[in-house]
C-alpha cells in the first residue's frame, strides 16, 4: 500500500528536478529488498535535491518531498523537518520569481523597505551594497541575482587582496600569471609536517570568529588515526555587517582552492567541502568553476564539492555545518568529541574559514604578514572589506572607509557584528587585536565594523539585533530557544514604555543573559545578549 499525507503526487517537473540530480530510478523488483547502510548512504544529498527541487517549481511541494524520500529512503518526517528548519526552503507555492529585500541593520540604515511582492530577509552579506536584493527566478534555467557589485576596497600594500581586481576570477590563465599555485608547488616540495610546522609557527589564528590556533587545529586533524579525513571550508558567513569571504571567494577563487589543496595535502584529507551560504550565487559558481579548471590541470587531486546553505546563521557553527552537509537539521552538537577527532560522517575532519585558508599561501610562500580583514559598513561613505595590520586603532579604519558623512556626528560602531559589542566614541583608539579589544570588553569577532552615526534610531537597532537572534535560534536547546524569545519581549517592551519598570527589565534581561552564556550548547546562544547589553549599558539607548 502506498501511504501518503495531503498534496497530492509530485508533478513531472518535480520528479525531473529530482531525476537530474540523482539518475534515473532504478526499475522496481519487488522481489529485493534494500535496506541498512546502502540505502542510508545517500542521506547527504537531502538539500541538494531539495534544492534541486525549489530552483525548478519555486517550492518544495508535499508530493515533490515524497518522491525525493523515496529515492533517498528517508523518512518523510525526518526530510519535512529539515525543509522547515531553513528558511530559503518554501513549503508553500509561489511565484516564478522571488524578490527578498534586506531588512538587517547596514540596509535598514540605507533606508530599506520591504514593498509589496517582496520578501523581508535577514543578512544578505551584500551589506557593502545597502541596500541589497537578491531576485530569484525559478524554472528550468534557474537564476540568481545580486545587487550589483560595486568595486572591491584594496589599498596599496595590501597582501591578502592584492589579486584583487587584478586577476580575473574566471580564468586559471590569469590566476597563473600572477603566481597562481605557487605556494602548492613549494608546499608539496617541503612535505605535509614541514607545512604544518610553517602554520604553526606562523601563529595564525582561525578567522572565523573563534580564534582557535590553525596550526594546532592541523596537527590534531594529521596525527588522527581514523580514515578518511575530510576538509570543510565554511563559507556560511551570515553574521550581520560580514561579508569578507563573499569578496574572497567572487573576487580570487582560485587563490581558496590553493589554500584548500594546501591544507588537504597537509593533513591527509581525502575530501573536501565548500559550504557557501545560498545568498552567495555568484561566490558559488566562481569556487566551483575554480575547482573544476584546477582539477582539470592537474592541481587539485583531491575531491572537493561545493555545497549550498539553505539560509541558517546557525550552520556557522561549524558541527552545526556538518549535520547540514548530511542532509540534517542544522543544529549544533555537543563537545567533545571535537571535529579533529569525529567530525563530518563521524570521521576527522578539518574546518577552517576562507580567509584561514587564503592566508595560508603567504605562509608556505614565507611571506605572511598578520594583516586582518575588516568589514566596514552602515553610516561611512565608502563601504567595503578594508586589510589592516593587526594593532590598528579602529579610528584609523574608519578613516580609510571616508568616516562619516559630512556634518554627522559619531554615535557608536558595533565591533564583531550581531554577537559583539557597541563602542562609544571615546574609545575608537582601540588597537584591532585580540588583546586590545578584549581590555575594553569587546571581541574582533568575524571582522564586522557597522558605524553608526547621530541620525541612527539605536531603539531599532537593538530590536533588529534581537529579531535576528530569536529567528535564527536552532531551538534546539531551552536556554537559546526560550531566552532568545523573552529578551526580544522584553527589549520591546522596555521601549516602547519607557516610563516602566526599566530596572527590573534590565535585571531581567542580564539573568536571561547570563543562563544563555552558562546553558546554551553553542555560541550562538551563548552571545546572542553581548550586542543588546552593550546598547543598554554603554549607549544607554533608554535614556535616548
Amino acid at each position: 500500500m502506498d501511504i501518503r499525507t495531503t498534496g497530492g503526487p509530485a508533478t513531472a517537473e518535480e520528479m525531473a528536478a529530482v531525476d537530474g540530480l540523482l539518475g534515473e530510478p532504478q526499475p522496481a523488483d519487488h522481489r529485493v529488498v534494500h535496506g541498512g547502510r546502502a540505502m542510508r548512504s545517500q542521506r547527504h544529498l537531502l538539500l541538494p535535491v531539495l534544492h534541486a527541487i525549489q530552483d525548478r517549481a519555486g517550492w518544495v511541494s508535499r508530493g515533490a518531498l515524497e518522491y525525493a524520500c523515496r529515492r533517498l529512503s528517508i523518512p518523510p518526517a525526518e526530510a519535512y523537518g529539515v525543509v522547515t528548519f531553513y528558511a530559503r526552503f518554501a513549503p508553500q507555492e509561489r511565484g516564478p520569481v522571488a524578490l527578498h529585500v534586506c531588512d538587517d541593520i547596514a540596509c535598514m540604515l540605507a533606508g530599506a523597505k520591504v514593498v509589496e511582492g517582496a520578501h523581508g530577509a535577514p543578512c544578505l552579506g551584500l551589506c557593502d551594497r545597502a541596500p541589497a536584493t537578491l531576485t530569484e527566478r525559478f524554472g528550468e534555467a534557474y537564476e540568481a541575482v545580486q545587487t550589483p557589485a560595486r568595486e572591491a576596497a584594496r589599498q596599496p600594500g595590501s597582501r591578502l587582496l592584492r589579486r584583487v581586481g587584478v586577476v580575473d576570477p574566471d580564468s586559471i590563465d590569469s590566476y597563473l600569471q600572477h603566481g597562481g599555485f605557487a605556494a602548492l608547488k613549494l608546499a608539496r616540495e617541503m612535505g605535509p609536517a614541514a607545512v604544518i610546522d610553517e602554520v604553526t609557527r606562523s601563529k595564525l589564528l582561525g578567522r572565523g570568529g573563534a580564534a582557535f590556533p590553525t596550526g594546532r587545529k592541523w596537527q590534531s586533524v594529521a596525527d588522527a588515526p581514523v580514515r578518511p579525513h575530510y576538509l570543510v571550508c565554511n563559507a556560511d558567513e551570515s553574521e550581520p555587517g560580514t561579508f569578507k569571504d563573499r569578496v574572497l571567494m567572487e573576487n580570487d577563487p582560485f587563490a581558496l582552492v590553493e589554500g584548500m589543496a594546501i591544507a588537504a595535502f597537509a593533513t591527509g584529507c581525502e575530501k573536501g567541502y565548500v559550504y557557501v551560504r545560498d545568498e552567495y550565487p555568484l561566490a558559488r559558481r566562481r569556487v566551483g568553476e575554480a575547482i573544476a579548471q584546477a582539477r582539470e590541470r592537474g592541481y587539485v587531486d583531491f575531491e572537493v564539492e561545493v555545497r549550498r546553505g539553505a539560509g541558517a546563521y546557525i550552520c556557522g557553527e561549524e558541527t552545526a555545518l556538518f549535520n547540514s552537509i548530511e542532509g540534517k537539521r542544522g543544529e549544533p552538537r555537543n563537545k567533545p568529541p571535537f571535529p579533529v577527532e569525529a567530525g563530518l560522517f563521524g570521521k576527522p575532519t578539518l574546518p577552517n574559514n576562507v580567509e584561514t585558508l587564503v592566508n595560508v599561501l603567504d605562509i608556505v610562500n614565507g611571506e605572511f604578514a598578520d594583516t586582518r580583514l575588516f568589514c566596514v559598513s552602515g553610516q561611512v561613505l565608502h563601504s567595503g572589506v578594508y586589510e589592516v595590520a593587526m594593532g590598528t586603532p579602529l579610528r584609523a579604519l574608519i578613516d580609510l572607509a571616508g568616516g562619516l558623512l559630512p556634518g554627522r556626528t559619531m554615535r557608536a560602531v558595533l565591533l564583531g557584528g550581531a554577537a559583539g559589542s557597541f563602542i562609544t566614541p571615546d574609545q575608537l583608539d582601540v588597537p584591532l587585536s585580540f588583546d586590545g579589544t578584549r581590555a575594553i570588553g569587546a571581541t574582533l569577532g568575524s571582522g564586522a565594523v557597522m558605524v553608526f552615526d547621530d541620525t541612527a534610531d539605536m531603539r531599532q537597532v537593538l530590536l533588529r539585533i534581537a529579531r535576528f537572534f530569536r529567528d535564527e535560534s536552532c531551538g534546539q536547546c531551552v536556554p537559546c530557544r526560550v531566552g532568545t524569545a523573552r529578551q526580544e519581549e522584553i527589549l520591546e517592551r522596555m521601549l516602547q514604555s519607557p516610563n516602566g519598570d526599566g530596572r527590573a527589565d534590565v535585571m531581567l534581561l542580564s539573568d536571561i543573559a547570563q543562563a544563555m552564556r552558562d546553558a546554551s550548547i553553542c555560541g550562538l546562544g551563548q552571545t546572542a545578549a553581548n550586542a543588546i547589553a552593550s546598547g543598554l549599558t554603554q549607549l544607554k539607548v533608554l535614556n535616548g
